[in-house]
Parts: C-alpha cells; sequence; structure tokens
C-alpha cells in the first residue's frame, strides 16, 4: 500500500444563518451554524501513525444462520483491513457474551502493513459462530487497546446481527457513558434480527454513524467506505463552544446535517458563561448546528449579541486553547412586522427535518403497538415534510411502509405487509438529512 506525504490539518470555518429581528417581547432566537474544515484529509491521502482503529465482529451463535453472514463479517472484516493506511494502529476482536482478541492478541494494537494485514486476514479464517450477545463487553475491549494508542483519531467500527440480550441494559448505557469521548464508532446491523434504538445508541453515545446492512453480501463494500472514512479523519475532539452573555439560557445545540442529533444534554463547562458540545472527528466536510437560545426581554431599537459559537480543541493540561473559527448570533428588537415574522430558510428547513425524523419514529412505534390512526397520521406528517423539503431518500423508504395517497397533504394509508428490512432501514435512517436548498 502507498504512502503519502502528510497534509497540513484542515481549515475550519464558522457561517450564522438566522432571522436576528425578534418582536416586542420575543426571547427565543433560532440559528444555523454551519461548519465546515478544508484542506485536509481528502485533499492529500496522509500517512497512518496518527491512527488507531478496533474492528469489532460479531460471532454469537445467530451469525451462522444464514451462513453467509459470518462469511460476509469475515469478507467485510478483510475488506477493512486492506482499506488501512500504512501506519495504522489496529484491532480485531471477536464478539459473543464475551469479548476476544482475534489480532494481534496479548492486548497489544498492531501497526498496519503489508505483513501485518495478511496476518490479520490470515486470523480471520479462525472466526466461527457461537455463544451470546453482549456489547459492551467488545466496547470495553475496544476501549482498552485503544487507550494505549497515542494517535489523535481513535476508532471503532462495529458489526451485530442480534440484540443485546446477554447483557443488562445499564450495563451498555455505562459502557457507552465512559468511552464517549475516548473513540468514536460507526455501527452496523446485518440481517434484519438486531434492534434499532440498540445500534443507533452506540453510534449516537460515540459519534458515529448506524446503518442496516440487510444483505450480508453488501458488507464489504459497507465496511470499505466505512474505513475509507476512517482513515480521511485528520482532527479529532473538536467541540462546538458556546458563550452566552449574562442572562441568556440555551435551549438546545442539535446537530442537524448530516443527521440529527441532539448534543444538548452533553455539554461540558468551559469556563464562564461557556460550554462545549462535543462533534468528534473531522476530515474534509461540513456540517451543521441549530442552536436556540432564550435571551432577556427588551425594548425596540435594543440589539445585542445572543451567542457566540467558536470551534475549539482541547489544550494540554485544560489550558486555553485560541478558537479554530467563531460565528456570532445576534438579537434586534424591531416593531417591523414583516421583518420580525420572517424565517430563516436554513432555520425552517433543519427545523422540518428534525420534525421528519421524529415522525417517522413516533409512526413506526405506533405501528408496531397496532395504533393505525396514530401511525397513519404521523407517517403521512412524515411523507409530507419529506416531499416538502426534498428529502428523495427518506420519501422512497416511506413509500415502502405507506401508499402514498398525496404527498404534498401527507395522505397515506398503511400497508398491510412490510418487509422487515423495509421498516428497519426506514427507521434506522430516520435521522439523515438533506441540506437545505439552495436559492
Amino acid at each position: 500500500m502507498a504512502n503519502f506525504a502528510k497534509p497540513s490539518a484542515p481549515r475550519f470555518s464558522v457561517e450564522v444563518y438566522q432571522n436576528e429581528f425578534l418582536p416586542v417581547g420575543g426571547r427565543d432566537v433560532h440559528a444555523i451554524v454551519t461548519v465546515t474544515s478544508t484542506g485536509g484529509a481528502t485533499a492529500t491521502r496522509s500517512l497512518g501513525q496518527d491512527a488507531a482503529v478496533v474492528i469489532m465482529v460479531d460471532c454469537s451463535g445467530s451469525m451462522e444462520y444464514p451462513p453467509d453472514k459470518m462469511r460476509g463479517a469475515r469478507e467485510a472484516t478483510a475488506a477493512a483491513i486492506d482499506t488501512l493506511r500504512d501506519g495504522t494502529a489496529f484491532a480485531v476482536i471477536a464478539g459473543t457474551h464475551v469479548a476476544k482478541e482475534v489480532y494481534p492478541g496479548q492486548g497489544r494494537l498492531a501497526t498496519a502493513g503489508p505483513d501485518t494485514r495478511a496476518r490479520a486476514k490470515e486470523a480471520l479464517r479462525g472466526l466461527g459462530a457461537g455463544g451470546g450477545t453482549a456489547i459492551g463487553t467488545w466496547l470495553r475491549l475496544a476501549d482498552g487497546l485503544l487507550r494505549q494508542s497515542t494517535a489523535t483519531i481513535r476508532h471503532g467500527i462495529l458489526l451485530t446481527d442480534g440484540r443485546n440480550e446477554h447483557e443488562e441494559p445499564a450495563v451498555l448505557r455505562a459502557t457507552l457513558d465512559a468511552c464517549a469521548g475516548r473513540f468514536t464508532c460507526d455501527a452496523r446491523g446485518v440481517g434484519t434480527d438486531w434492534e434499532v434504538k440498540e445500534v443507533t445508541g452506540v453510534a449516537h453515545a460515540l459519534l458515529g454513524s448506524a446503518d442496516i446492512v440487510a444483505d450480508p453480501a453488501h458488507l464489504a463494500e459497507d465496511f470499505t467506505r466505512m474505513m475509507e472514512n476512517a482513515m480521511g479523519k485528520e482532527v479529532a475532539d473538536v467541540a462546538l463552544r458556546l458563550w452566552t452573555p449574562v442572562g441568556v439560557e440555551i435551549q438546545y445545540v442539535k446537530q442537524v446535517s448530516p443527521s440529527v442529533q441532539d448534543l444538548t444534554d452533553r455539554r461540558t463547562g468551559a469556563g464562564p458563561r461557556a460550554g462545549d458540545y462535543p462533534t468528534g472527528s473531522w476530515g474534509d466536510e461540513s456540517r451543521e448546528y441549530h442552536v436556540c437560545v432564550r435571551v432577556p426581554g427588551a425594548s425596540v431599537g435594543q440589539e445585542m449579541l445572543a451567542a457566540r459559537a467558536s470551534l475549539v480543541l482541547p489544550g494540554p493540561s485544560g489550558e486555553p486553547q485560541p478558537p479554530l473559527a467563531q460565528g456570532l448570533v445576534r438579537a434586534v428588537w424591531t416593531d417591523d412586522l414583516a421583518a420580525s415574522t420572517a424565517i430563516s430558510p436554513q432555520v425552517a428547513h433543519y427545523t422540518g427535518q428534525a420534525e421528519l425524523a421524529q415522525a417517522i419514529q413516533q409512526g413506526l412505534e405506533a405501528r408496531k403497538m397496532g395504533d393505525v390512526n396514530g401511525a397513519t397520521a404521523k407517517l403521512g406528517r412524515a411523507v409530507q415534510l419529506a416531499s416538502v423539503s426534498g428529502n428523495a431518500d427518506t420519501a422512497r423508504l416511506l413509500a415502502k411502509v405507506v401508499d402514498v395517497v398525496d404527498a404534498v397533504a401527507g395522505t397515506v394509508r398503511l400497508k398491510a405487509k412490510v418487509a422487515d428490512a423495509d421498516e428497519m432501514t426506514l427507521e434506522t435512517r430516520s435521522t439523515q438529512t438533506v441540506r437545505v436548498k439552495k436559492t
């Protein structure tokens, strides 16, 4: 595998989209904060010395039914290993009701190169299925291995085909809390016998992606993409820092693109009136965040800085670091009705995208509970929102669960029979959003 020169770190920029005008008595300020990093990994591939990756493969008994799941998992892991850059620290874990090191073993990480890739793929041939499922044990072993590494980018890839039946939910939650901030993790469910909320919960807690691979034949392609994405990261542990003046309260902070993730409860203090919200690792990419703050009431003509949003990296020993980029959220009070009632197109779009995700999740839950009217109403609203926002991918997934009578009006009928894979795909991908339309 070729080596490449180390590129410079990405450059960050921040843009704020909002309608800063408030009516008399208005207090809630909404803004979309767009963060973009450029000039990093996708511009020039780097050496892998600053990355460490652990692949966790479900080897529980159910992976042998049908046999192509286990075979697909071995092939996918081999494809991911082939995608590692030279110099990347890596390990492979077999997960059942316990976690076992497959390669390199003895509590170590290997360094990617032609020889170690070949040995790792040889070790994969010994993977077989048997035992239960306890995802927390896999994550704890991965955490222990990754904590050995001095690499900046620390990442996990987790594959499961079943429910976390050999571990109490509280144990998995505690494990995720402990691992959060130490490494990121992409999670995948293969087949249709796993629990969507468990897989998406892992990805959300560890700031990674979640998806379904219903057909094991597509695992290798998916694992390759995931590893390519991991190898494209250049900066880790980036935080969105919000500073607010006295009297201003943060109502919520949500990532809204490329997917919806509520970060409100992930805040950590960062000095007087400032808090940091984790965003994970970055390469060349753009993400968007919806920030809502509540300001004190003011009279016509007054204006104030409602919040300052900046991107920061952790400094040595907690020392303050200069921001990578920053933008300002403003509030201006006016008696101009047209100005104060206008809604920023970006705010309107992502508010709708967040509602779309919620409507899908609530609609599918109602369907599972046998609430036909509730499911029809929620999924009909989802169809309407997907149509208005141009979210064609979600619209196609919805059309496999409901018969669409009128997309604009949100009129639908529940399908009598829905394939498990179609329903799980819709639920798993419900938080994926589309960017605001350019005008």
